[in-house]
């Protein structure tokens, strides 16, 4: 079996391929672009059939690379750059390069490859996650535009509520786009002429943003509605969880999933002291949206308020039994997960029938 590993960057990419006994024996080096995957791809067949492949950024500058070689037969495991910054380390060559990043991916891969879960071809999630991180940064970009609004005002008229809508609201919105404003002097009235202009641009984000959320809801309903059976989770929810978590089975228990949500606990246990502390690891986003499913449950479900509850009775912080709850929701987000792979949707459909 050769073992190759990948050290991908935003421009170039970086291949070294070893054997089993972990000898070296080629490496390459070519452009981030259609045309350099085939030429890798070529390079690696020349050295022999039996292959498998280690990409340090498979779902970020390597993700092309990636489906490229995926499409192709070939499999392929996200390596990730921590495990391969502890293994150079503690290499006997100090020191980093690209390829002796590659060369630390492939000396991984070749000793965990059966401990690791290949990547899967990109289906209608990867379609989720482009429109999730979209909708996203349009809201952002909505919190940015109502700051410069805000300040824009404060120096205009700092007793603008008085007289002005919610700025949140449609009416507000309107009132902006045709804001006028005490005309003192040219300054103010440019001023007045940026707040229009901003609320103009601030209603395309609006629009945008809502346009979004309607597509991912009508593409979360034709696969990923058993994850709204869980309290806190709509179809909006829905697809954006289906974005994050996709494509195929990456995870095959709640635990891993947990792990990569960073909402399982770390063991920090000394001198017969048993303790866990927060795991600030993991994926970000899904452990805010989990962390606004918790809000929700705490809020509108009777079971989540005893579990909570009970956790506090146990001698528990609030923030704590918060973070239990959150590992809960990951179990039962992980089962109904189940339910939305294909596969399991045909065998459900079988037995029905």
């Amino acid at each position: 079996m050769i073992t190759i590993g990948v050290d991908a960057h935003k421009r170039v990419h970086v291949a070294l391929a070893i054997d089993d006994a972990g000898r070296e024996l080629a490496d390459w080096h070519g452009p981030n672009s259609a045309t350099g995957w085939q030429d890798l791809a070529r390079w690696a067949t020349a050295l022999g059939e039996q292959q498998q492949w280690g990409i340090e950024g498979a779902w970020s500058y390597g993700r092309g690379l990636a489906q490229h070689l995926v499409h192709a037969g070939a499999t392929v495991y996200e390596i990730n750059s921590r495990w391969t910054a502890l293994r150079r380390r503690g290499g006997r060559r100090p020191g980093k390069t690209d390829r002796l990043d590659a060369r630390a991916v492939a000396a991984f891969l070749r000793q965990e490859a059966s401990t690791l879960r290949p990547v899967s071809a990109d289906d209608d999630t990867a379609v989720l996650e482009l429109l999730a991180t979209e909708r996203e940064g349009a809201l952002a970009e909505t919190i940015r535009l109502r700051n410069q609004i805000h300040a824009l005002l404060m120096q205009i008229d700092p007793e603008c509520r008085g007289h002005l809508p919610n700025l949140k609201s449609r009416a507000g919105l309107d009132a902006l786009e045709s804001y006028v404003g005490p005309a003192t002097c040219p300054l103010q009235n440019e001023r007045a002429a940026a707040v229009r202009r901003l609320a103009a641009r601030l209603r395309l984000a609006l629009s945008q943003a809502e346009a979004l959320a309607e597509r991912l809801r009508n593409l979360a309903r034709k696969r990923f509605s058993p994850l709204t059976r869980l309290c806190g989770v709509n179809l909006l929810t829905a697809g954006t969880l289906a974005g994050i978590l996709g494509p195929g089975r990456r995870f095959s228990t709640d635990a891993e999933l947990a792990a990569y949500a960073g909402v399982a606990p770390l063991e920090a246990s000394s001198s017969g002291v048993v303790r866990h502390r927060l795991n600030r690891g993991g994926n970000r986003r899904l452990n805010s949206v989990l962390y606004q499913i918790a809000l929700t449950q705490a809020h509108h479900s009777a079971q989540a308020r005893a579990y909570l509850d009970r956790r506090v009775r146990e001698g528990k912080s609030r923030r704590e039994a918060m973070r239990a709850l959150k590992r809960f929701i990951v179990r039962a987000i992980w089962r109904l997960w189940q339910e939305c792979e294909p596969s399991q949707m045909m065998v459900s459909v079988e037995i029905a029938a």
